[in-house]
């Protein structure tokens, strides 16, 4: 069968690229792996048959309420013509979701594939690897190049990390815990699809070892679009222009995550790290532990956000939950990790008073996500219209000679920071007068050069 020799094929490759990049990080192959498994099978003992029936026992429950954690994110809304058949909805909702295998089977086995995404196994065959981007305690990420030379990132089980070193330790069981740690990226397909944004990466598709009846069980990766890792000490070197676009993708993320498909979800491992940039757009990219989990109440004692240097107490609703409380953990975090270290630096001086404004509304969480946006997207129109220069006198311009078709003379060692070059004094602005401005503010400054580049605002 043509596709499962590919499924099969694809597979050994994803194993070859992992090895060949890090042989310190994954140490097996397929074979090997299935070699392993069958002397581990052989080497058991009459007696010890009662202990490891009761580890067995024991996997198979993580397995399962890791199967309840992903089965409610596959169940559409009403009218998803793309989801499950109304059958399928029916049972999954009249049985127990541990006993649901079918519906389990659906993502763990590719069947949803033509639903979820585009790419299988077979795009991934002839691939090349390029670097490892990032590994953690579940996961490894890499770069590799497809066949047609597209530059995608694929997710696997990190088959050295802690994760997996820590489930081999408790289940000796090598293929149940690949299963075990896999079902995060399993649960990562699903919210990928589930929270499509622009500010989310971009879900190209997925390969599951048992794909088209072949291949090892509980092999899983996930394609997606290659983006680079958010460096926060290059961007704090950035012109401010930059900084502030991305914070505000971040606010219009937290505030489609306020009231998304899934309810409002919650960042719970919000960090820097999280994200990268495509072509300049901050994009979420590890989704495993978003929650969309409301947290009971029956008081607003029971609803604290506690930060290490600051607590806030929430409302208990009439609902029995804590109201927004999702919302509010995002904002703040927001403010924390990217909005202190991004936005009021250098900060134009027609719009320092409107940040200031932010920073003290998120940083005391004054504000909800609505109000925070608003207030963002409200800066960016009077920074594109340039209202925030209105204040700049004319005359400013008045000592300056334009001279068309012609570069800047003098000292070309001239530097400034930030600036779009470490070659010279490279800024955005919006018109002359500000450029004039600028340069009347550097000692060091005595002409300019309008370019036709432009920033992404337009500048």
């Amino acid at each position: 069968m043509p596709g499962m020799g590919n499924s099969l094929r694809a597979a050994a490759l994803l194993a070859f690229v992992v090895l060949s990049i890090l042989l310190s990080l994954l140490i097996s192959s397929v074979q090997q792996f299935g070699a392993r498994v069958s002397h581990f099978s052989n080497a058991t003992l009459p007696g010890d048959e009662e202990k490891l029936a009761s580890l067995r026992g024991a996997l198979i429950y993580q397995l399962n309420e890791r199967r309840k954690e992903i089965i409610p994110l596959l169940l559409p809304e009403d009218g998803d013509e793309n989801g499950l058949s109304e059958e399928t909805r029916r049972s999954s909702r009249a049985q127990d979701p541990i006993l649901d295998y079918n519906l389990w089977n659906e993502i763990t086995l590719g069947s949803r594939k033509a639903h979820l995404d585009e790419m299988g196994c077979d795009s991934l065959v002839d691939m090349q690897a390029v670097e490892i981007l990032g590994s953690g305690y579940t996961k490894l990420v890499v770069k590799v190049n497809l066949a047609g030379g597209q530059p995608v990132a694929l997710k696997l089980v990190n088959e050295q990390g802690i994760d997996m070193g820590k489930c081999l330790e408790d289940f000796k069981d090598p293929q149940g815990c690949r299963e075990l740690v896999s079902s995060k990226l399993q649960k990562e397909i699903v919210l990928l699809q589930r929270l499509k944004h622009p500010n989310v990466i971009k879900l190209k598709g997925h390969c599951a070892g048992g794909q088209g009846g072949g291949g090892e069980g509980g092999r899983v990766t996930v394609i997606l679009e290659q983006g680079n890792p958010l460096q926060m000490i290059q961007l704090l070197q950035s012109p401010w222009e930059d900084r502030f676009r991305v914070c505000l993708d971040l606010v219009r993320l937290l505030h489609f995550l306020s009231q998304s498909p899934l309810g409002s979800v919650a960042l719970l491992d919000f960090q820097p790290r999280q994200f990268v940039t495509v072509s300049g757009e901050l994009k979420l990219t590890d989704l495993d532990d978003a929650s969309a989990e409301e947290t009971a109440c029956q008081s607003d004692t029971d609803c604290t956000l506690e930060f290490p240097h600051r607590n806030f107490t929430l409302p208990c609703s009439a609902r029995g939950v804590c109201e927004g409380l999702n919302e509010k953990r995002n904002i703040y975090n927001a403010y924390r990790y990217f909005f202190t270290y991004l936005l009021p630096h250098q900060a134009p001086p027609g719009l320092t008073h409107l940040v200031d404004h932010i920073m003290n509304s998120t940083g005391e969480l004054k504000a909800d996500i609505n109000q925070t946006l608003e207030a963002f997207e409200h800066i960016l129109l009077l920074y594109k219209s340039g209202l925030h220069l209105d204040n700049l006198p004319p005359s400013v311009v008045k000592d300056y000679t334009v001279m068309r078709g012609m570069g800047t003379s003098g000292n070309v060692e001239y530097r400034c920071w930030p600036s779009y070059s470490q070659q010279g004094c490279v800024l955005s602005v919006h018109s002359a007068k500000e450029a004039a401005y600028i340069c009347n503010s550097h000692s060091q400054c005595n002409s300019f050069t309008l370019t036709g580049q432009k920033t992404w605002t337009g500048e």
